[in-house]
Parts: structure tokens; sequence; C-alpha cells
């Protein structure tokens, strides 16, 4: 494939070591902020790609997505930080006939865990004896809080604990309520990303851990992202679309 690289930060240059290891020529590197690579995102740039990889910025997303669904250019968007306006993404990329797909963490390795996360909450929160929460813990460049990641794991808990009935990602200056699932951040170094579920009990605490140890991962599930949106039909996907659909047919029947 061709690919139009969004975003050259250290993310976009893994995403381009990735892409070109699986035999893909990079059409297009777009980043306003960067020297000797384009400097806006325009049809003029992007008519000779497939598929475009976004890992931009929180503030510009919306704006990007639009412009994907709008002129036929298929995106894989790794910004988070615009999720509050999903539904009006879904929207637009419905009447525009876009070809979308987006996710808090690209990881496989995450897609899955996302899975096990929600079963596990299945099971504890149906003995009514433990009380769960999230920490997540990325390093200090990290333009957001909370993680996207993060967002998606406490949906999954949420699920299984219908007496939460809220996320607070803020700290606690009070006691925090019975209803309220509290997911807490952490920003510090160099860290990747570390992602920890707890379901605590008076007897005993669980907990599931997701760690990044290089960024890779997120890298080669982007590209793989782009290969598999590449040969859908127009529509608004998530990571969890494509893993379903390639890595878990023969569970799904």
């Amino acid at each position: 494939m061709k690919l139009a690289l969004v975003g050259y930060g250290r993310m976009g240059k893994i995403i381009e070591v990735h892409a070109l290891a699986r035999t893909h020529t990079i059409s297009s590197v777009i980043d306003p902020f960067v020297e000797g690579v384009k400097r806006s995102l325009s049809v003029e740039h992007l008519e000779d790609c497939d598929v475009a990889i976004d890992f931009t910025h929180p503030d510009v997303a919306l704006e990007h997505i639009r412009f994907y669904a709008h002129n036929g250019v298929p995106a894989v968007i790794g910004t988070t930080g615009w999720y509050g306006h999903l539904d009006e993404v879904a929207s637009l990329v419905k009447e525009a006939n876009g070809t979308i797909l987006y996710s808090g963490n690209f990881s496989l390795g995450v897609a899955l865990f996302l899975r096990s996360v929600r079963y596990a909450a299945a099971l504890y929160g149906r003995t009514g004896r433990y009380d769960p929460a999230i920490i997540e813990v990325h390093h200090d460049k990290k333009a957001d809080s909370p993680s996207g990641t993060a967002g998606m794991l406490a949906s999954r808990v949420l699920e299984g604990f219908p007496e939460k009935t809220r996320i607070e990602y803020e700290t606690q200056h009070r006691r925090r309520g019975a209803e309220v699932l509290h997911v807490a951040s952490l920003r510090v170094g160099s860290v990747p990303g570390t992602h920890t579920v707890l379901f605590d009990s008076p007897e005993d605490t669980i907990e599931l851990v997701h760690t990044a140890r290089t960024r890779d991962g997120f890298a080669f599930g982007a590209v793989a992202a782009a290969e598999w949106l590449h040969e859908q039909p127009s529509g608004l996907y998530t990571l969890e679309d494509m893993v379903d659909a390639v890595f878990l047919q023969e569970e799904m029947k």
C-alpha cells in the first residue's frame, strides 16, 4: 500500500519503520512542526495514498476526521482526546460514506486485554464483594489525560458492575461515592504505557496489568489496522473490530 503519515513525531517515525518493513511505501509525510516534510493536510498531499495513519493532537483530531471522511481518504486515527464527539463523528462518517478506524491504543495485546477485562469484570461483579478501579501511567510528554485506553477499560468494567453509574477521572477531594468508578492517571518520565485494573474486596485484591515495553507494539498495530481497513467497505471501525475479524473468527462462530 501507499501510506500517508500525518504526524511525524516519535510514533510517526516508528510507524514508518514498521510500514517499510512490511513492504509498504510512504507516499506523504505531513506535520506542521517538522522541517523537510509537508506542512498541511490537503487533497493534493494525499491524492496518492491508499490509507492515512494519523497520530497528531486532540486539538485537530475532529478537523482531520472530517477531512478524511469528506474527501474519501480511508484513515487510521491514533489521536485520542476527542471521544466526547464520537456520536458526531459516527454521523458524519455515515453521511460522507467515509472509512475510518480509531482506537485509543493500537497494541494488539491491549485489544485482547480489553476482552479479558470485560470477562473478569463480569465475574467479579457478580459476587457483590469487589470494588473496581483503574490506574494508568504514561510518559510526561503525553498530551491528554486520562488515556484513551483507560476510558475503554472503564467502559468494560462498567458492563460488569451495573451499580457503578459514573466514571470519575479527577482527584477525589471527598469520600468517593459507591456509584463511582475511579480512574487515576500519572505522568512521569518515559513510560510508554501501563494500565492496571484492580478488583478489591475485604479479603483480597486482584490486579490485571498490561505494560507496554516499547512503542513498537502500537506502531505494528497501526500498520496492521491500515492493511485491514484498506479492504473494508465504508464505515466507522475500532481496532477491536479488526481483532475480532482477523484473530477471533473461530471463537465468534
